[in-house]
């Protein structure tokens, strides 16, 4: 387990950054948090990172639930469970089609059992003012 302190947006965006240059086709990546935490401006920092485009167009995915991403070196499903109950409604959003590819899930608690085993689980917390916590579990092998 590692937590960071992200004191700022940018600080988010790095962190984003350098976890986008350790991911490999097949990866889960599962973020946590309440409302506001910084999940979306994570994955929006991420897919931007992953594609070498500081500009590139990031639409939440909370109304469509899955936005997906041709990148340079592999392709991303972007999931916002939010508005799921559970495994069953993932399943109707092509999650087993998904799996050969990069996830990066907002609200994995509605994953149940499809919940990956190797993934990297990023929580998110509220600080003190704009700052946010981030504690990173998983990825031993690649995570200092």
């Amino acid at each position: 387990m590692v937590q960071t302190i992200l004191p700022t947006l940018a600080d988010t965006e790095a962190l984003a950054a350098r976890i986008a240059a350790l991911t490999q086709a097949g990866d889960a990546i599962l973020l946590e948090g309440p409302l506001g935490a910084g999940k979306s401006a994570f994955a929006r920092a991420f897919l931007r990172a992953a594609a070498g485009n500081p500009v590139l167009e990031v639409p939440s995915p909370s109304y469509t639930l899955v936005q997906s991403y041709d990148l340079p070196l592999w392709r991303v499903h972007h999931f916002d469970l939010w508005r799921l109950d559970g495994p069953a409604a993932v399943d109707e959003l092509g999650w087993d089609e998904a799996a050969g590819d990069v996830v990066l899930v907002e609200w994995p608690d509605r994953l149940g059992h499809l919940r990956p085993a190797h993934a990297l689980t990023i929580a998110f917390a509220h600080g003190s003012g704009d700052e946010r916590i981030a504690t990173l579990t998983g990825w031993p092998e690649r995570l200092p």
